[in-house]
């Protein structure tokens, strides 16, 4: 079962002055469809530092296997999430944003101005999502069959990393 984190960064909803629909949306879903065990969820306003003390401890103190934001993604000048995470990632994982904007074009063509990365710290995936609860559902449905294989990989599952080759690839003699 995969451990996950689920941050929403927003100044409205740190200060109370707006409800959190996106962090319980993600929640919901993931528990729903990876079968995920949400161990974490908070909320912080557009702060850089403050999302990357979260992101760093969660990955290196909780060891979640997967941390989703939601919030900060945009153009706005408060708009952080990405250089936080960018800041704690030791390596991009470029195709879940790829993917996840290329689909998103499809409805909107707002989706260029998201700026939204993902990346690995350590074993942990580290993925942005947009801010509004449509988007998320949106975004979140073209990454989700990917992720359990990317977890699985991370966590150096026996026999994981030959999954994605081809049959009679692998090395393996058929029986």
């Amino acid at each position: 079962m995969f451990r996950v984190g689920v941050l929403t960064v927003s100044d409205r909803v740190s200060r109370g002055v707006a409800e959190d629909k996106s962090g319980p949306l993600i929640s919901r879903m993931v528990r729903d469809r990876l079968g995920a065990l949400v161990v974490e969820e908070q909320v912080v306003p557009d702060e850089q530092y403050l999302i990357e003390e979260v992101l760093r401890r969660w990955a290196d103190e909780e060891e979640l296997d997967l941390i989703l934001t939601t919030g900060g993604t945009g153009f706005a000048p408060r708009d952080v999430t990405p250089e936080a995470t960018r800041a704690v990632i030791e390596r991009e994982a470029p195709g879940f944003a790829e993917a996840m904007r290329a689909e998103s074009l499809k409805v909107t063509p707002h989706a260029m101005l998201s700026r939204g990365i993902a990346g690995i710290r350590g074993r942990t995936l580290i993925v942005n999502l947009p801010g509004s609860p449509k988007a998320v559902r949106e975004n979140l449905e073209v990454i989700l069959p990917a992720l359990p294989h990317g977890l699985a990989l991370l966590r150096e599952v026996k026999g994981e990393d030959q999954r994605h080759e081809p049959p009679g690839k692998s090395g393996e003699t058929p029986s």
